[in-house]
């Protein structure tokens, strides 16, 4: 193991488990469900700017990305910027609309909100397993980036780091609750920021300038300097499926969702849309094209999701580099503690307090039970991430993809179409899990498309059929017999 490395990484877990400290003793008062799940909707702009990004940009944006950037080129930078709007969308379609309505129903979870809309228990409970069984392989995911980060950085064992790492990131996300999490991924964007420009200034120092790396990469493949990248993946279709699959689609993803209802005002959408999305632009450009020019300067590397943590050690000196270490450790960090705690918010609030409401009451019991929860469900996505994939955008996207396929339609839907009702919901997210569940498990790609664009096609259709079911069943109850 490389001491000088992995003190400065010791140095920001401290100081991220500082900070949780301090969010427990800002949550000793106030009603404990909406300060643990959602810090009493407190955000400034600056904070829902980087927690909103730091959401976002996960193990997939700082490991498999530039991993994916490392095969196929330049050409995959280009297509990483498809992201570019996402934090302007999401803050864009809910932000106002979507907290506001949460304030008028006291809203804790996002399935609060689809129960307040749609009035359905059946539509909750379905929403509620979708989001379980999808966060669990999307954190599975960011457990692997942590592990391998400081498997190949750091030179701790894989089995090693992912125990320090899957550790570390239960206790603190069940000790501080939501404060914890969005006052660590204000320090975690920060950290990320800094991370990503010395590590592409290092890279592109290392590879003797940005026209000798490009030069190298064309040598080692022409491709790699091409619009279509390697293999000529970055088809038509491909580019079209990857906006929907992580730019459009973010709209409805439940842990990107939940920040629209936990900011303090209009002023915090403002500012963090504008701060959001010049962020997100710094660190997909950056991480990218990191990872696309490291190809000049390692270039025969067997597993492309090691590119980042061997350039870091590669380009950087070694406390440069246990700084570093912190940043995409921030990104997967920030990324796990909001999943989690919207797991945990979902067994507690959504499922259990839904069967038994008169214990809503009992809030010694509730404190207990969601910090168990929370720790729980962290060690259950340790022991799923002990024998991994070899490259994980492909498992992250397919999580992602899930989410969006149920939750995307009957969200939009619920908040700008008055007649928007449970059935047509309902109709929606069985559909949407169905469709994209075969078209991934077989790997189909009808006319060249994702499996998440037929899925979001095919529901919004069922969407739409549900709902005239569901008003003419409404209109059929109504008549006199």
């Amino acid at each position: 193991m490389q001491t000088e490395v992995i003190l400065p990484l010791i140095a920001y877990l401290l100081l991220v488990f500082g900070l949780s400290v301090y969010a427990y003793t800002r949550r000793q008062s106030g009603n404990f469900l909406s300060e643990y799940f959602l810090g009493n909707r407190s955000m400034g702009g600056f904070v829902l700017a980087m927690t909103l990004t730091a959401t976002y940009i996960s193990a997939s944006s700082f490991i498999g990305g530039p991993g994916a950037a490392y095969k196929y080129g330049l050409g995959w930078v280009l297509l990483a910027m498809i992201q570019l709007p996402a934090v302007w969308l999401s803050l864009g379609v809910l932000g106002k609309k979507f907290a506001i309505l949460a304030r008028r129903y006291n809203a804790i979870t996002l399935n609060d909100m689809l129960f307040a809309r749609y009035k359905s228990r059946l539509l909750v409970w379905l929403a509620s397993l979708s989001l379980l069984v999808a966060f669990l392989g999307a954190m599975t995911v960011q457990f692997i980036g942590g592990a391998r980060l400081l498997e190949t950085a750091a030179g701790i064992p894989y089995d090693t780091g992912l125990l320090i790492f899957g550790i570390s990131i239960a206790l603190y996300t069940a000790f501080g609750g939501f404060r914890a999490s969005v006052l660590n991924d204000a320090m975690q964007g920060l950290v990320m920021l800094l991370g990503t420009i010395l590590l592409l200034v290092a890279v592109i120092h290392a590879a003797g300038g940005l026209h000798s790396a490009v030069d190298k990469l064309q040598q080692i493949d022409p491709a790699l300097v091409s619009p279509q990248g390697g293999d000529q993946i970055l088809s038509l279709p491909f580019m079209a499926s990857f906006w929907i699959l992580v730019c459009f689609g973010v709209i409805g993803l439940p842990h990107t969702a939940v920040r629209c209802i936990s900011y303090k005002d209009s002023k915090a959408v403002h500012r963090g849309i504008i701060l959001g999305t010049i962020v997100v632009a710094i660190l997909m450009f950056g991480m990218h094209l990191a990872g696309a020019l490291g190809r000049a300067v390692l270039p025969d590397l067997k597993i492309p999701d090691q590119v980042i943590p061997t350039l870091m050690i590669t380009v950087l000196p070694p406390y440069a580099a246990g700084i570093f270490l912190a940043a995409p450790m921030a990104a997967i960090m920030s990324t796990i503690n909001a999943q989690l705690l919207q797991s945990s918010a979902t067994i507690i609030k959504d499922l259990y307090l839904g069967v038994r409401p008169q214990q809503m009451n009992n809030e010694k019991m509730i404190k207990r039970f969601s910090s168990l929860t929370t720790l729980i469900l962290g060690l259950l996505v340790l022991l799923a991430a002990w024998r991994p994939p070899e490259m994980i955008i492909w498992l992250n996207l397919l999580a992602f993809g899930g989410l969006e396929a149920v939750f995307l339609w009957p969200l939009v839907l619920g908040l700008y179409w008055e007649r928007a009702n449970a059935q047509g919901a309902l109709s929606s997210m069985v559909t949407g899990a169905l469709c994209y569940t075969l078209l991934a498990s077989f790997d189909l790609h009808l006319a060249g498309l994702h499996p998440i664009v037929p899925s979001l096609l095919i529901s919004l259709m069922a969407f739409y059929l549900g709902n005239v079911y569901g008003e003419k069943r409404q209109l059929a109850s109504s008549l006199p017999s």
